[in-house]
């Protein structure tokens, strides 16, 4: 072996002399330097010294916390719809997740107007229902039962109260949906 190649164990002249000397090199190869430095040697080797800092005397920083403005969305997006029943696909270098397209869309429909948080994080999750992504809230119905003032509120059973069996299929879907602000009510009956 050559020796060490870290100038901690030798200086870079002795490690190319003791290669010189084991024929690893041949003189015809030999640096331009090596002849220089052998003719001028310095007055002292330059010897490394391992600095030896007190371990005391190191100061502990505080590394500050970073936040970007989509980590507020993200936490309050996991905090009502959890992570999802769909995997993150990390093979795919285009896919983006659920979470990440509703971050896209609130920053976007915020540029566009900016009406407070609470109402805007609503539009989202609207805007994104009409684009077919489907938001469950965490632990519970996919609809609420207490609706938000000036929101429609849907409520479906398979047969209703007031039709008998025998006039309907059992494919039939009754709904009914409230409007809040006049409290009134419309069934619809689907096929």
């Amino acid at each position: 072996m050559a020796g060490s190649r870290l100038e901690k164990c030798g200086t870079v002249f002795t490690r190319v002399r003791d290669l010189i000397r084991s024929e690893v090199i041949k003189p015809k190869e030999k640096p331009i330097w090596y002849d220089v430095y052998k003719a001028f040697p310095p007055k002292r080797d330059p010897l490394h010294v391992k600095p030896n800092p007190r371990p005391s005397a190191k100061k502990q920083g505080v590394v500050p916390e970073i936040f970007y403005s989509e980590d507020e969305i993200r936490a309050r997006f996991y905090e009502l719809y959890g992570t999802g029943s769909r995997p993150v696909d990390l093979s795919k270098s285009n896919f983006v997740s659920t979470c990440q397209r509703f971050v896209d869309k609130y920053t976007e429909l915020k540029n566009r107007s900016v009406p407070d948080n609470a109402s805007l994080f609503e539009e989202t999750a609207k805007t994104l229902l009409t684009e077919g992504i489907i938001l469950r809230r965490r632990g519970g119905p996919p609809v609420s039962l207490e609706p938000r003032r000036g929101t429609a509120h849907v409520i479906t059973s398979s047969v209703p109260t007031q039709l008998s069996p025998t006039h309907c299929s059992p494919n039939l879907v009754y709904i009914m949906v409230r409007c809040r602000p006049c409290y009134k009510s419309f069934q619809l009956l689907l096929f």
